[in-house]
């Protein structure tokens, strides 16, 4: 496996009045964790990348962090480094954040 674990964050877009992700910055989220990563020097060990729909809707914008499979939702883009700290580098799910999905 190239990366040691893979973030991929919801920027879907749906048909007007439905709720989504991208209509909840999920494209924000998408540059932020790309920047933090390239911050710190991690983007050769971890990737983050758009997804396309995880089901999560309602939690939007929402996000899935592999191997793990742990889900976040409601995340804004101050939470990115603390995600990117206590999970990505300590294994540690963000539990205010987390989706028992």
């Amino acid at each position: 496996m190239r990366f040691e674990k893979h973030v991929f964050i919801c920027a879907n877009q749906k048909a007007e009045g439905k709720p989504c992700c991208g209509e909840e910055r999920g494209m924000e989220l998408v540059k932020k964790f790309k920047q933090v990563l390239r911050d710190k020097g991690l983007q050769g060990k971890i990737r983050a990348q758009r997804a396309g729909c995880l089901d999560a809707c309602e939690f939007g914008p929402a996000l899935v962090i592999y191997p793990e499979g742990t889900y976040y939702g409601h995340v804004t883009t101050a939470d990115v480094e603390r995600i990117v700290e206590q999970h990505l580098l300590n294994n540690k799910v963000v539990t205010e954040l987390e989706l028992k999905y």
